[in-house]
């Protein structure tokens, strides 16, 4: 029979690159979203769009409605892109068909990595380096812990970005608190600290990320980019990127994590290298990344070797070229951000360089969104950019 893959998220980077990636060798690929249309459900690669219940507001109803997706279309190989509508189908696994290949490991060795409290228990087991970390089970611990503590800034740090509950998803957020009165605000006043958390100090560095594939247990492939632009410009999602050599060090102390717990699929490992040179491990995400296109631009083609892995078929040499890639509206947001910065953040002159750049990324600079073979998801992106402005 042929296979039939469902991709959910339909309106995230990394579901159009995992679309045009699974599409491109010739399987046939449909596109999930709580809505219509989706900028991935777009692209001439998918053959199928379908909605569901939104997994935030009503996470058991997505699910059925996943199921009568799964049944309808006959699909045999599911792959959520997000942390919400992931940890929703782990929750329900039990209950996919049979014949649904979903690439996960046991949901034990997910909850050992995506939940931060015991992430960081078993990085300190492994000799993975972590910043100075103090566990609370809910508010009133870290309120009490906040009474031994003589250094700020600290970070306040959920267990899970997104905490799955009986009818809801709630975010989370991690909070750094500059002193105690800081710290002692966050903590009464958001109600996610009533969860796990921990209190960790705040580590003065760059963050850098190790992305991989494992196939049960064993590694097939890691890839690290370097970020040259983000949004916003102090730190934060990345516009334009390049790839870069795997640190070995950070790429030894993923390795051994993921092994730890028997890892199969795709990780985010993200670390923050202080300016000593050492990596201390910040979280985990078993899942894809935003910046995916410029993997499989680069030659590690993440969603199809991923598949390959998970139906049991060989996956090829790993092998990777130097690329660029941009996300153009991301980066028009960066740069709007530079100009309406006061002076003293960017001056006058700083802020023409940076109109420079911006208009001259490079030449060999590929568009992460917008593709001449596949331009329909750029105008939905376009139209929703637009949109958002006017309201």
């Amino acid at each position: 029979m042929e296979p039939r893959i469902l991709v959910l998220d339909g309106n995230q980077r990394a579901a159009l690159a995992a679309v045009r990636s699974l599409g491109a060798k010739g399987l046939w690929v449909a596109v999930g979203e709580s809505c219509a249309p989706s900028m991935a459900g777009l692209s001439r690669y998918c053959r199928q769009s379908i909605t569901y219940a939104d997994p935030f507001s009503a996470p058991r109803p997505f699910f059925d409605d996943l199921l009568r997706q799964i049944d309808e279309q006959n699909i045999s190989f599911l792959l959520p892109i997000t942390e919400a509508t992931t940890y929703v189908i782990l929750a329900y696994r039990d209950e996919l068909p049979a014949h649904v290949t979903l690439p996960f490991p046991e949901t034990d060795s997910v909850e050992q990595l995506a939940n931060k409290n015991n992430l960081f228990q078993l990085a300190l087991q492994q000799n993975v380096p972590v910043p100075e970390t103090i566990f609370c089970a809910n508010a009133e611990e870290g309120l009490e812990a906040l009474e031994t503590i003589n250094h700020f800034p600290v970070v306040l740090k959920p267990f899970k970005s997104k905490i799955l509950q009986s009818t809801s998803i709630v975010s989370t957020q991690v909070m750094v608190a500059h002193s105690a009165r800081e710290a002692t605000d966050a903590l009464k006043n958001h109600f996610f600290f009533q969860f796990p958390f921990t209190i960790q100090s705040f580590i003065e560095g760059s963050g850098q990320g190790i992305f991989s594939l494992f196939d049960h247990g064993e590694p097939v492939c890691f890839f690290a980019h370097r970020r040259l632009r983000e949004k916003p410009p102090g730190g934060g999602v990345s516009v334009l990127c390049e790839s870069a050599p795997v640190n070995d060090q950070l790429r030894s102390h993923a390795e051994k994590l993921l092994r730890s717990v028997g890892w199969h699929g795709v990780a985010m490992v993200e670390f923050r290298v202080s300016p000593g040179g050492t990596g201390y491990l910040m979280e985990v995400n078993p899942r894809f990344w935003g910046s995916l296109q410029l993997a499989i631009d680069s030659g590690i083609d993440f969603p199809w070797w991923l598949y390959l892995a998970s139906t049991g078929q060989t996956v090829p040499q790993a092998s990777w070229q130097h690329r660029r890639v941009r996300w153009l509206l991301g980066d028009l947001d960066r740069l709007y951000l530079v100009l309406k910065s006061s002076a003293d953040v960017y001056t006058f002159g700083q802020k023409l360089v940076e109109i420079l750049r911006f208009f001259t990324p490079g030449l060999r600079t590929r568009h992460e969104v917008n593709r001449w073979k596949d331009l329909r998801p750029f105008w939905f992106e376009v139209k929703q950019y637009l949109r958002a402005l006017k309201s």
